[in-house]
């Protein structure tokens, strides 16, 4: 099955909510003038439900007032939404760009419309140990092919403050490489990072009322036949 925009910036290169959402309908009205099926899967919510839902995002702040921003420390920028008198509920408060994002807006969130039209969510459970051994084989996956040398690579190139190694799987090396952190530690932190990655994205989907829940011991021919009866309906 083919896929879509993957590797399409470079990891210093900006990417949002709302770049997401005009190149993902670009390419779903692309795959559905072919009479295919578009299929947008992922775990990051704010980016799933701005395409589903029409989230109406806010422009993009100043650049140079962004980066004044993103050489605060979290403190900082929490210390700042505070004297702001911003409200944080909601926000991943260990989110640096989540935080720039509150007091570039002023506090404003991006405004949810309807559910689009044609449009179905399913969501897959999985019990909490499978889901812990899958991560810990990923992990365990990635390391084998070559994960320290991708990490190494990118930061020469780009250094520590590149956005893009910011991200679980890359920030858990900064303490390696500086000599203060063994790599079993580092896979530990890694492994950790991801098993709180998806305890937030369970948290976040588990309000949508709009989901479709299946377990992932189901029979695949089960799914198959929730999507293909509720197209036709």
């Amino acid at each position: 099955m083919p896929h879509h925009l993957l590797d399409i910036v470079e990891p210093d290169e900006d990417f949002t909510a709302a770049v997401f959402k005009r190149l993902a309908n670009r390419a779903i009205i692309d795959i559905s003038c072919r009479a295919k099926l578009p299929i947008l899967a992922g775990g990051t919510g704010l980016y799933i439900d701005g395409v589903i839902y029409d989230f109406g995002f806010l422009p993009e702040g100043d650049r140079k007032a962004r980066a004044d921003l993103n050489a605060l420390t979290i403190p900082q920028l929490k210390q700042k939404i505070n004297d702001l008198r911003i409200v944080l509920d909601g926000i991943d408060t260990g989110n640096k760009r989540r935080l720039i994002r509150l007091i570039e807006t002023n506090g404003a969130r991006p405004t949810k419309q309807q559910l689009r039209p044609n449009t179905h969510i399913i969501g897959l459970r999985i019990d909490r140990d499978e889901l812990n051994a899958r991560i810990t084989k990923r992990v365990d996956d990635m390391l084998a092919n070559g994960l320290e040398n991708e990490v190494k690579r990118l930061v020469k190139r780009y250094g520590w403050a590149c956005e893009g190694l910011k991200g679980v799987g890359y920030a858990q090396w900064q303490n390696y490489f500086s000599g203060t952190q063994t790599l079993e530690e580092t896979r530990a932190k890694i492994i950790k990072a991801t098993q709180d990655l998806a305890k937030r994205q369970r948290t976040w989907f588990k309000r949508n009322k709009s989901i479709h829940w299946f377990s992932t011991a189901v029979d695949q021919q089960e799914i198959i036949d929730f999507v293909t009866t509720a197209m036709y309906k």
